[in-house]
């Protein structure tokens, strides 16, 4: 407790509040990528106590959430180095989405969210960072480019290859009808 303290007494409140409210939105980005709770729950950890310990790097206060999310990828490689670990998809979560009307509409749903997340899931490391920085985080390209600290051609053709892989692997298992049973209609684009 003491060595905490004395770690962070150096650091702002209102930095140290900045950085801790960061905490969920890290923690998501991280499950994404390695799909284990107990792993994202070390990444973020290991990001937080990183971001403590080099506060005086943050150069403009604007860019915490990229400075943040670098290192987190940087954790993360990290963890991947240090283990040779490869990532589980059959520890996927069945979440359903919580506007559904029927059971068998949450059934269908569910089977669509981990279809989806099993296939992001498949990507390599690579192209799984960038689809999800992207896609779900709303990230630009040259921001995922800095968090990842790789070209901005590179975030470009990682997203491409990601997109048609997991367009193809998708398509591929999707139902021969292209109707849902709530009567929604789904648009395939082939």
């Amino acid at each position: 407790m003491r060595l905490q303290f004395t770690r962070l007494f150096g650091t702002s409140a209102r930095l140290r509040g900045a950085i801790e409210a960061q905490r969920d939105a890290l923690y998501r980005l991280a499950f994404a990528w390695c799909h284990e709770p107990a792993l994202a729950d070390d990444l973020v950890q290991e990001t937080l106590l990183r971001a403590l310990d080099r506060a005086g790097q943050l150069r403009e206060p604007g860019r915490l959430k990229g400075w943040l999310r670098s290192i987190l990828a940087n954790a993360l490689r990290d963890h991947y180095r240090r283990s040779r670990a490869f990532e589980n998809v059959d520890d996927l979560d069945e979440s359903v989405l919580a506007d559904e009307a029927t059971p068998e509409t949450a059934s269908e749903s569910a089977r669509l969210v981990a279809r989806v997340r099993a296939e992001v899931g498949r990507l390599p490391l690579g192209q799984r960072q960038v689809v999800t920085l992207v896609d779900l985080e709303g990230c630009s390209y040259a921001e995922v480019s800095e968090i990842l600290s790789v070209p901005i051609g590179t975030v470009m053709s990682r997203l491409c290859r990601a997109r048609v892989a997991l367009r193809e692997r998708l398509l591929d298992a999707a139902p021969a009808r292209h109707e849902v049973s709530s009567g929604r209609k789904v648009r395939i684009v082939r």
